[in-house]
């Protein structure tokens, strides 16, 4: 039995500085992933207003007038597909595939707060609980500063996979939103093509 308790001591230590290392990795993404959510956010304020005019003031018969008060050029991934299906208004087929592939698209999007939400406290707690048998050994043979080394570990690891966790969280509950209103918006417009087709 002591081997065994041996082995998984052995793995466990040694599973110690990759799970640092990747907790760092999630660290460094999820501040880019805070840095391109505010570039995000800051755009979605800036056209929303504009957009949801325009999606209000849309009816069957003025879908060329609304055609061409988009802009030409825009980094929003649902005016581009607003513009992909006004494009394709006589392929029914083509617009139900473009609706699905903006699905896919935000759901891509929102992986990586999804990863950072689960790996984020996963690895924290490893980190937390892989340090704590060193400090309890340190504790037992009286080395104190062996101790409190691995408990500063075990405390960091928990607060940056925490950290990682919650910009996860934050910023899914915010790019959900965005894009079921932006799936909505994309499904009125083909709607009112459809409408538009029958007249």
């Amino acid at each position: 039995m002591t081997y065994i308790s041996d082995i998984l001591y052995w793995i466990s230590t040694g599973m110690l500085v990759p799970v640092v290392v990747l907790l760092i990795l999630l660290f460094i993404r999820s501040l880019i992933l805070a840095g391109a959510f505010f570039g995000q956010y800051y755009n979605i304020r800036k056209n929303n207003m504009f957009l949801t005019g325009k999606i209000n003031s849309l009816k069957a018969g003025n879908i060329a007038e609304f055609e061409k008060s988009l802009p030409e050029k825009s980094a929003m991934p649902v005016i581009q597909y607003m513009k992909r299906i006004l494009d394709s208004k006589d392929n029914a087929a083509n617009i139900k595939r473009l609706l699905a592939n903006f699905e896919i698209e935000a759901d891509k999007d929102i992986s990586t707060s999804k990863t950072l939400i689960k790996m984020g406290p996963i690895l924290g707690l490893m980190g937390t609980l892989i340090p704590m048998g060193p400090a309890l050994a340190g504790l037992a043979s009286g080395d104190i500063s062996s101790m409190a080394y691995n408990m500063q570990i075990a405390f960091a690891t928990t607060v940056v996979g925490l950290f990682a966790g919650a910009v996860g969280f934050l910023t899914q509950q915010a790019k959900q939103r965005w894009f079921t209103q932006d799936i909505t918006n994309l499904e009125f417009v083909a709607e009112t093509i459809n409408k538009d087709s029958l007249r």
